[in-house]
């Protein structure tokens, strides 16, 4: 006779595991349980782009420090990061499918944040580099667990609002970067050097990356507070690699391409207008209108944290509005509305010779580059089965981020360095970039909102 067994979920029968979906009503962690794990990894999503973004304000005295021109730095700021932050994504999104999601992220906090302290660190060039590649891997452990996590811990109807106060660490993580980074470096600065036990002499910009780095080692701590959630539908166990299981979610990505081509191309192009303008629209105030880096840190965070946690927040009702209405679009239709209305803002508000109008015309931009992202977050969940999410969501940030981190700054310093030959010009540049992603990602929206409703519709009939 065969024997069964019962395993958190799944049966075991005659050996083999066979998944099956757990009752509804154990399915998901009590609400205060939920929204713990969400807070506290909103928290390390903002210390993610604080210990990310200080890089970015420290262009000036890097790029003196190993005579380079905006084009270098921005591959080491960008694709140097982003690279390796996404393709691990990849398969760490694997690991949290599988894994402790709450342990991945405790090793990825601890990794960066010491990796970031590194950066404070370097002798050269190439060791500066290196403890950038870390940061970027440490990183990608976060955003797909936290994902995975949140599809376990809340019902659809709920979840692009948790995803949406996860996704608030960005702007808040981008402006609290700005701000703080800022008044860092401007502390700092006050000393040309520093002197430090085991160290020996740093000079002011490298203490600026000890000074945010080593804090998150305490958050990383407290981050194993969290309780892992129980999976829906537990993961199948397979015979399968690694690289099989990646292999199969990407031929599930790929034999569905239309409606993942609009989500993921579509809010990747979009993310180009923040990552263009929390590091160029930084140095639009510096280079042209003689702001100090303090100064114009606080300027364009406060726009960018502010405005953007509101629209985070007013992005997630919305989708979450719309969908109760029954638009199945509801998260994709946000970005629409996102893109559009940034066009004529995001292409003008860098070319302003009065820093006052350049700045109020950054208002929306502030609240519009966040409005959708939540959504984002949750178009993946609800596109994909829930045993390929993490890694759905993990290939999802590597065009997001490869494509806004990486192609953005890049592009934005070619144009500058290439097409114009002077720093003075990076107003140009950045209106240019931005302006344009505005165009491409109200297009690709588009043409992809019919495929992704298609596609929701038929997975509802199966």
């Amino acid at each position: 006779m065969a024997a069964t067994l019962a395993i958190g979920g799944a049966s075991c029968n005659d050996g083999v595991m066979i998944a099956r979906p757990l009752p509804v009503e154990t399915a998901y962690p009590k609400p205060s349980v939920a929204w713990y794990a969400v807070i506290m990894l909103m928290l390390a999503y903002i210390l993610s782009f604080v210990d990310r973004i200080i890089f970015g304000l420290l262009v000036g005295p890097i790029r003196k420090e190993f005579a380079i021109n905006d084009t270098v730095f921005s591959l080491l700021y960008g694709w140097g990061f982003a690279f390796f932050y996404t393709f691990c994504g990849i398969f760490i999104g694997w690991a949290a499918d599988r894994y402790s999601r709450r342990n991945l992220v405790f090793w990825g906090v601890g990794l960066w944040s010491l990796m970031t302290a590194a950066c404070g660190v370097a002798q050269n060039f190439w060791q500066l580099a290196l403890a950038r590649v870390g940061v970027g891997v440490g990183e990608a452990s976060l955003s797909p667990a936290a994902y995975s996590m949140a599809g376990d811990s809340f019902p659809e109807k709920k979840l692009g609002r948790a995803l949406s106060v996860y996704v608030i660490g960005l702007p808040l993580g981008v402006g609290l970067a700005l701000i703080i980074g800022g008044q860092v470096i401007g502390f700092v600065a006050t000393n040309p050097t520093y002197t430090l036990p085991l160290i020996g002499t740093i000079k002011s910009w490298q203490a600026c990356f000890l000074v945010v780095g080593l804090p998150g080692l305490v958050l990383a701590a407290l981050l194993l507070t969290i309780k892992e959630p129980i999976r829906r539908k537990p993961t199948p166990v397979t015979d399968k690699s690694a690289v099989g299981e990646i292999l199969e979610t990407l031929a599930y990505m790929l034999g569905h391409w239309r409606p993942y081509a609009g989500l993921m191309l579509g809010f990747s192009v979009m993310g180009m207008i923040m990552n263009v303008f929390q590091i160029w629209g930084v140095q639009y105030f510096v280079r042209l209108h003689g702001y100090s880096i303090p100064d114009a840190g606080l300027a364009v965070g406060l726009v960018i944290g502010v405005l953007g946690t509101i629209g985070i927040l007013t992005g997630g009702w919305l989708a979450d509005r719309m969908r109760t209405a029954g638009r199945r679009d509801a998260t994709m239709r946000v970005g629409l509305i996102a893109s559009a209305t940034m066009i004529p803002f995001a292409a003008t508000a860098t070319l302003m010779s009065d820093p006052r109008i350049g700045l109020l015309l950054m208002l929306p931009i502030g609240f519009f580059t966040s409005f959708a992202f939540g959504a984002g977050g949750a178009a993946v969940v609800v596109l994909t089965p829930s045993h390929m999410r993490a890694q759905a969501a993990a290939v999802y940030l590597f065009f997001v981020n490869m494509i806004g981190i990486g192609l953005a700054p890049f592009l934005t310093a070619w144009i500058t360095d290439h097409v114009f030959g002077s720093d003075l010009a990076v107003g140009k540049s950045a209106a240019i970039v931005a302006g344009g992603a505005a165009i491409g990602a109200t297009l690709l929206f588009i043409w992809g909102l019919p495929h992704f409703r298609r596609h929701l519709e038929a997975r509802a009939d199966a």
